[in-house]
């Protein structure tokens, strides 16, 4: 397997290591293990015991959890610059869930062990870690809400919404989810079924809102889908 190297100047660039030392940041490299992940790969497996912790550098990263029943729902997102799998700061020792590429990704890992020592010489790290928690749980409860108290394409519209928002690059038509996205995304992240959302975004189609394609999705009217996700009707 090629080696890849990462230069300090990458992780400098990110706000998460932005005030630490050349000499810390060096250190923190020593023990880092940078891996291509190709699209559809996983990084690790709900359930497998949590050895390492990660950076995303490149690319997106979609992280799943299969319920008690069987069925698949997305769950969180990972954007560039983003920890994950930090099972050690949850008080865990397997991953909780499974992290697929969603575009082929950059990852660089650390040992689990190495997480204590990472947080006393870098706080930032700590309270970033803190911060990551508390907006998935933030995240958590807006989802848990939107499905026990929400109609359905009420649910897509955050949905698509809050993708646009994190990782919505513009294009001349509008709003472009930078990364491969499909329907059965969707209906995962949303909890509802693909032939559902096929439904719901055929019609917004129809309205001028989306524009889609095959893994692809671009918001060409925010404000209709704004209005629509706040519950407002033409």
């Amino acid at each position: 397997m090629m080696t890849m190297k990462v230069d300090r100047t990458v992780l400098k660039a990110l706000p998460l290591f932005e005030r630490m030392t050349d000499t810390d940041l060096d250190a923190m490299l020593q023990h880092a293990a940078p891996r291509r992940v190709a699209q559809g790969d996983a990084v690790f497996e709900q359930g497998a015991q949590a050895k390492s912790f990660f950076l995303l550098l490149h690319g997106r990263l979609k992280v799943t959890q299969v319920t008690q029943d069987g069925q698949q729902i997305i769950v969180r997102m990972v954007h560039p610059g983003d920890l994950f799998g930090f099972a050690m700061a949850l008080r865990r020792e397997d991953y909780p869930g499974t992290a697929v590429a969603a575009a082929e990704s950059l990852v660089i890992s650390w040992p689990t062990d190495m997480w204590p020592r990472f947080v006393e010489q870098n706080p930032r790290l700590a309270v970033t870690a803190m911060q990551t928690i508390g907006q998935r749980l933030e995240e958590a409860h807006t989802r848990i809400r939107e499905m026990s108290t929400e109609e359905v394409e009420k649910r897509v519209a955050h949905a698509v919404l809050r993708l646009s928002k994190q990782a919505g690059r513009p294009v001349a038509s509008g709003i472009r989810i930078d990364f491969p996205i499909s329907r059965q995304d969707i209906a995962e992240m949303t909890g509802t079924t693909l032939h559902t959302v096929s439904r719901i975004l055929s019609a917004w189609e129809a309205k001028g809102m989306v524009e889609g394609g095959r893994q692809k999705l671009t918001v060409t009217d925010p404000q209709k889908l704004l209005n629509l996700a706040n519950g407002e009707r033409d």
